[in-house]
């Protein structure tokens, strides 16, 4: 028989293909990790992983028995959660995924609240920056932006509205913009893709305008850390209304929205999970989220799964 830990070690180092990154998602040592994994190859007889460059990769042996890896935990997770569904109860383990955007606002109180409701839920949560993948394990994924090709089931909660910010002491230095024609001679704050793709502004009158951003002098990969680019007068940047006001709630006038009436587009707001029966932890979950879907969040949100 084999040990169920050392299977979820050996599925984690094949996603990751680095033993360091494997120890973080699972919350173990490095050296309890790779423990697991020597003792499972030797049950086998066989070399499971071999290092190439920087990255562990599994060997031909490696390759058929990761196969088997995903048949056994899964139906050993199966197992569980029919029992669990015998007893009507809300318990067990949520591997949760959430863009960065969200994690230290709306869902992780809407989490806590869910973990207050049911005290026997335990619940792992991490932040991407890449879109979900499906990847094995992971119960449901809370998603900011499109999604391209996803192979699991979404449910769009709703979608944030944008607009450009600025700080006002850079707004002071430089003078608020009019048009967005003017808004090549500021310096910009990316979140990536935006300022090389272009963006398209919307006016309720004047219709849209392709603005192609100046290059920007500071890209990064999180709305926080392009938040406090703004505030530090990098340049001007384009962002949702919904995360702005809640930075300002905590520190009032500390961004402030240029050209007003010029919107960008708007970001819809994805629930991702995996297809097929869910445990009553994960619907129940699931139905706390949607529940709980601000206002700001607009009322043309579909609540329904998208195939």
């Amino acid at each position: 028989m084999f040990d169920l830990k050392e299977l979820e070690a050996f599925v984690a180092v094949i996603g990751s293909g680095n033993l360091s990154a494997s120890a973080r998602d699972l919350d173990l040592p490095k050296s309890t990790l790779s423990r697991r994994i020597r003792q499972l190859e030797a049950n086998i007889g066989q070399s499971l992983l071999r290092r190439e460059s920087n990255r562990l990769s599994p060997t031909e042996a490696g390759q058929v028995f990761y196969r088997y890896c995903h048949e056994i935990l899964e139906l050993a997770g199966r197992g569980q959660d029919a029992l669990e569904e015998l007893r009507g109860e809300v318990r067990g383990e949520l591997v949760l995924r959430s863009h960065s955007a969200f994690t230290r606002g709306w869902f992780t109180r809407q989490v806590e609240s869910f973990m207050e409701r049911h005290p026997e839920v335990k619940v792992v949560l991490r932040t991407q920056t890449e879109p979900p993948r499906g990847d094995p394990g992971d119960d449901v994924c809370l998603w900011l932006g499109p999604l391209h090709d996803c192979p699991m089931r979404q449910i769009q909660l709703g979608s944030l509205s944008q607009g450009i910010y600025a700080s006002p002491e850079l707004l002071e230095r430089h003078g608020e913009p009019r048009h967005p024609r003017e808004l090549a001679r500021y310096d910009w704050v990316d979140m990536m893709g935006v300022a090389s793709d272009g963006v398209i502004l919307h006016h309720p009158r004047e219709g849209i305008y392709p603005l192609k951003p100046s290059q920007p002098s500071f890209r990064v990969d999180q709305f926080t850390l392009q938040g406090d680019a703004i505030v530090r007068g990098r340049g001007l940047g384009l962002m949702p209304h919904w995360l702005v006001a809640l930075r300002n709630r905590h520190h009032p006038g500390a961004m402030q929205l240029c050209l007003p009436e010029w919107q960008g587009p708007a970001l819809p707001v994805w629930l991702v999970h995996s297809h097929g029966q869910l445990p009553r932890r994960t619907r129940a979950l699931i139905e706390h989220l949607k529940a709980g879907v601000p206002e700001a969040w607009n009322t043309r949100r579909v609540l329904e799964p998208v195939y």
